[in-house]
């Protein structure tokens, strides 16, 4: 009789609600207790609703770790409810989980309830996967930020245009111009293309006259000096040239509408083209070694 007594008794702590409430918010589950597999039932009232018809829901594990958080919509009648289930390496842990019901620090109510933990969970396979992830969106972020920095170190600035001389980045030497039916926009060097891009905006048929120091731009073979390619909007063109140890002055005539003229060389700028091999190289180091810290930093973990 006294074990049968002592089972009821027990069996009705495990299905009886739990309760609790503040002057303004009161909150109540259905259970005491819960196990895996079990929906946790929440429900109660609200007395006021200043702040709208919102109410935030924490539950926090025995642990003091936050294992649910969500928002509970309050009904025109000052009713609430939600059903949780618990299950992830959050609710793992056997034990008291408690249960705060919040609209603003001063109408809050809590309650708890024990909960037998989440068997399933491997917790090796989900601490493995969530590093894996972090040091995965680290290194991603990383390079995504080093790439980022190098792209804008690499960028070429606008070029310091006056009514007859240009100064292209890197480049102390000067290009002298003459543009008739049209106004030179911008000079920037292509180091991939070993050229100079000339962007103009041309009113009219018109032409364009450039001496370009052989520092700047040049084009040789052997030793000897080689003719230039110039492209027109992407239309190879011909050009006049005169030539002289120190420069090379051409003389392009555009149609009206002409956008680009590229001037392909052998030879642009050694300088600028040294500083970008320099953060290429300082790039594929830094991706390199971010590579092997995220690696070095998922091994550890098995």
């Amino acid at each position: 009789m006294i074990f049968a007594l002592f089972g009821i008794l027990i069996t009705s702590v495990g299905i009886s609600p739990a309760f609790g409430e503040n002057d303004s918010i009161i909150v109540t589950t259905d259970k005491s207790s819960y196990s895996e597999g079990e929906i946790i039932v929440i429900s109660g009232q609200i007395t006021y609703l200043a702040l709208g018809n919102q109410l935030s829901l924490i539950i926090q594990s025995p642990n003091g770790n936050i294992a649910e958080i969500a928002q509970i919509e309050v009904g025109s009648d000052k009713q609430f409810n939600a059903e949780i289930n618990p299950n992830g390496v959050y609710w793992k842990i056997p034990g008291t989980y408690t249960i705060l019901i919040t609209q603003d620090k001063n109408n809050q109510a809590t309650i708890s309830f024990e909960f037998n933990g989440v068997a399933s969970v491997d917790e090796n396979t989900v601490t493995t996967s969530i590093t894996e992830e972090a040091i995965t969106e680290e290194a991603i972020t990383e390079e995504a930020i080093t790439e980022e920095a190098i792209t804008e170190d690499v960028i070429v600035q606008d070029s310091i245009i006056t009514e007859t001389t240009i100064t292209i980045q890197d480049s102390i030497d000067l290009i002298s111009y003459e543009i008739i039916n049209g106004n030179l926009i911008n000079v920037i060097p292509d180091m991939d293309a070993v050229s100079l891009l000339v962007y103009i905006e041309a009113t009219d048929d018109g032409s364009i006259t450039l001496t370009i120091p052989r520092s700047v731009l040049d084009a040789t073979m052997n030793g000897s000096d080689d003719e230039f390619f110039v492209l027109i909007d992407g239309e190879e063109v011909d050009f006049k040239e005169i030539k002289t140890s120190a420069d090379r002055t051409l003389d392009i005539e555009f149609y009206a509408g002409s956008e680009q003229i590229e001037i392909i060389g052998t030879f642009v700028i050694p300088e600028f083209g040294t500083i970008a091999a320099m953060i290429l190289a300082v790039a594929i180091i830094s991706i390199i070694a971010i590579s092997a810290k995220s690696k070095l930093s998922i091994q550890s973990r098995y």
